[in-house]
């Protein structure tokens, strides 16, 4: 299935250690899908932005609220102005213990003679940015999104160096989907390792009509 496809799955819900709101276990094998993407028509967004945004939060600080409630552990937001995307190096191997879970786990073909985890991007990205609440101090958020890194290894892939790659997806995750003609909103989760620390796990990105319309774009990268 593609990104913002309906698909149908059993799921239940998880239990033990997982307390946060939204986690579910999927039944992968039933996953199947209910009609065709929602693509934008001519530039509009707005059938997508009528799901994606039904939930939307006002800031981070209004996240943080509702995870102290009720464990919330997903969820949309407008930052009020982005700053910067931040790179750091990191190492460019999984940690050993990490490795070997990921390679126990249920994320690759069981006929496969070999279970070897995606490649790590020897690079972190970072959003520094502020929410529109009087609350805010401004946040350093880590990216978590695949797209990070299935953008940088096909640069890579096609003769980029590390840092040129790098340097190419902050123009793209900063300047093009945080520019100054996007309605920009982050999509952001947790983890089960780290429950309180929140990540960037994607950006809806429709561009600012002139006639002030918020739900028209350009074709995304990966859709």
């Amino acid at each position: 299935y593609r990104k913002y496809q309906w698909i149908e799955v059993r799921a239940r819900k998880c239990g033990g250690r997982d307390a946060r709101k939204e986690s579910y276990r999927p039944d992968c094998e039933s996953i199947c899908t209910r009609g065709e993407p929602i693509h934008p028509r001519r530039g509009d967004w707005s059938e997508r932005a009528k799901y994606v945004l039904a939930k939307a939060s006002a800031s981070m600080e209004d996240l943080y609220d509702q995870q102290a409630r009720d464990r919330t552990s997903l969820g949309i937001f407008r930052p009020k102005v982005v700053h910067d995307l931040i790179i750091t190096p990191d190492d460019p191997e999984w940690k050993a213990g990490f490795k070997a879970e990921l390679a126990q786990a249920r994320l690759w073909d069981d006929r496969k003679a070999s279970r070897e985890p995606p490649r790590k991007v020897p690079f972190k990205f970072q959003y520094r940015f502020e929410c529109d609440d009087h609350r805010c101090k401004s946040h350093r958020m880590m990216i978590e999104d695949w797209e990070v890194g299935a953008l940088y290894w096909k640069l890579v892939d096609k003769g980029k160096s590390p840092q040129e790659a790098a340097d190419q997806v902050k123009a793209r995750f900063l300047h093009q989907l945080c520019g100054k003609d996007k309605d920009a909103r982050f999509y952001v989760g947790t983890i089960l390792a780290h429950p309180k620390t929140w990540l960037v796990i994607g950006v809806f990105y429709p561009t600012i009509k002139k006639t002030g319309s918020k739900h028209s774009a350009d074709p995304m990268l990966f859709d």
